[in-house]
């Protein structure tokens, strides 16, 4: 049996509807296709160090081998933006350095992908997926994040197309789109939305085009792209990762986060892009807040005896909640001490507010970017008359409705905009997370991926990570574990526990449309 159909067959057992699903994509078309290289398919970065220590494989080599997956399976998912033109010369360095001895990190000579809102100061471009900033000068210098990572002995190989300007353009947006990128697709089934903003950090790392690689979020834009491509994403406290070098939408939001198909590869990454940086105020509290390894933390049975709250409001409808029953019952048959947990604010009711904040902070931090970048256009006005004036390229699938809405917004001294932000941070922090754990002395909170908890966490400026589950139906799903800040560590531990005990990540099989819903 070759590879490729063992894998087919594992997307298919994978799904906890495995047998309906053979059914389903039976008569699915354009099942078959050459898979360049799938010995690196499922392949761990532990895995991979392993390789190049033996002197089996060579980062120059393992470079090449994931470029040449992006040109042959990156047509169908267009996730990739932009390749590395230095990036053989890199693993080429990378190299030079392991035969004389000197390995930087776990990510030394490992390849990976960045989303294009992150400064690189080298050949590729930083656009956020706008063709206004195509021109725009090269940044004077990596994000921060960048130079981290590239201190690790990381192999930049290129950059990530995303839902433009990290999704805050219009009321309504097609994750995924961007007029620089266009549409970058659903490695399960072609035809299904990849969620966003960080679509393409998403789908690249899912359709195993890269070890692994970098996502940004302000409300959902890591988590969501991760259990929709199924894959783990973690978005890190606010502070712990410097917002250095990354176009912005809100600095009381914004961070960086990586994308991984494991909670170690992910844990790896996560190791590598904390620190403190003196141009990023808020990182001060990374000083005693962040481990410099994350791997340290990983314990298959790290699950015993945490008690986690289960928090199921969100689910939705029971089917989805059986879908999630005898994921429950793992996380119980690996020790973890459940107790039903609820939030009580009704979140729908800070929307606006949480809109407005973000309005509001949008149109003063892309301000002070433009202007420090350089770039022709230098304010937010500029932008939108850009694309006003290049509507045929720009607005032909959506508008620009929050980039008007944000231009209307006064400063950050309007009293508006103080009482929000002083508004949705009790609701999500003192009346949200820590309420909940405080109220029945828990660890953590974990449940099902939903959109409402991850916005908790997210408005919050809290840490959640989501681990794939496989699919329902066409649907990727993904169980998450969240809490206080600074609690990164033990959050790997129970999602690492929780992994091993499941391992049920499916692997992409590029179908081209989602099967119909039989009955």
């Amino acid at each position: 049996m070759t590879k490729n159909k063992q894998n087919r067959r594992e997307f298919l057992k994978s799904t906890a509807a495995g047998l309906a699903a053979v059914t389903l994509f039976g008569n699915a078309k354009g099942m078959t296709f050459d898979d360049p290289f799938p010995e690196i398919v499922e392949i761990t970065i532990p895995q991979l160090q392993a390789e190049m220590k033996s002197g089996k494989l060579t980062a120059r080599r393992l470079t090449e081998m994931y470029l040449e997956r992006i040109k042959q399976i990156d047509a169908k998912t267009r996730s990739v933006l932009e390749i590395n033109p230095d990036a053989l010369a890199i693993a080429d360095q990378m190299d030079k350095e392991r035969k004389r001895g000197k390995v930087r990190s776990m990510l030394h000579g490992i390849p990976i992908l960045i989303k294009d809102n992150i400064e690189t100061a080298d050949r590729m471009m930083t656009t956020a997926g706008s063709l206004a900033l195509v021109d725009a000068p090269v940044p004077k210098q990596d994000a921060f994040i960048v130079q981290r990572l590239r201190k690790a002995g990381a192999v930049i190989i290129g950059k990530t197309n995303l839902s433009e300007w990290a999704n805050f353009r219009g009321n309504r947006s097609i994750s995924g789109w961007s007029g620089r990128g266009g549409q970058t697709n659903n490695p399960y089934f072609l035809d299904q939305n990849p969620c966003g903003s960080s679509s393409g950090s998403g789908v690249a790392v899912s359709a195993n085009l890269t070890a692994a690689s970098v996502g940004t979020e302000t409300n959902g834009s890591i988590i969501c792209p991760a259990v929709t491509n199924g894959v783990v994403g973690i978005k890190p406290t606010l502070g712990l990762v410097s917002r250095t070098g990354i176009i912005p939408i809100a600095h009381t939001q914004d961070t960086a986060g990586p994308m991984a198909r494991s909670v170690t590869d992910a844990a790896i990454m996560l190791g590598a892009m904390v620190g403190h940086d003196k141009l990023d105020v808020i990182t001060e509290a990374a000083k005693k807040n962040s481990a410099k390894d994350y791997t340290k933390f990983l314990n298959a049975e790290g699950l015993k005896g945490a008690r986690l709250g289960l928090v199921m409001q969100y689910t939705g409808r029971q089917e989805l909640k059986d879908f999630y029953k005898p994921l429950i019952d793992k996380l119980r048959d690996a020790g973890a001490i459940l107790v039903d947990a609820t939030f009580t604010p009704d979140y729908s009711k800070i929307a606006d507010d949480r809109t407005n904040v973000l309005k509001y902070e949008f149109k003063t931090d892309l301000n002070k970017y433009l202007a420090g970048r350089g770039a022709k256009y230098k304010t937010l006005e500029e932008l939108i008359k850009f694309n006003e004036d290049n509507k045929d390229r720009e607005l032909v699938k959506f508008g620009q409705e929050l980039f008007v809405d944000s231009q209307k917004k006064g400063e950050l001294t309007d009293k508006d905009y103080i009482d929000a932000l002083a508004r949705i941070k009790k609701a999500t922090r003192e009346d949200g997370i820590d309420a909940v754990i405080a109220k029945d002395n828990l660890d953590a909170l974990v449940g099902p991926t939903t959109g409402t908890s991850w916005s908790i966490a997210a408005v919050a400026g809290y840490p959640y990570i989501t681990v794939p589950v496989g699919l329902r139906e066409s649907t990727a799903m993904g169980m998450s574990f969240f809490g206080r800040p600074f609690t990164e560590p033990q959050l790997i531990r129970y999602a690492y526990a929780f992994e091993q005990k499941t391992k049920a990540r499916a692997v992409p099989q590029f179908i081209p449309a989602a099967p119909k819903r039989i009955g």
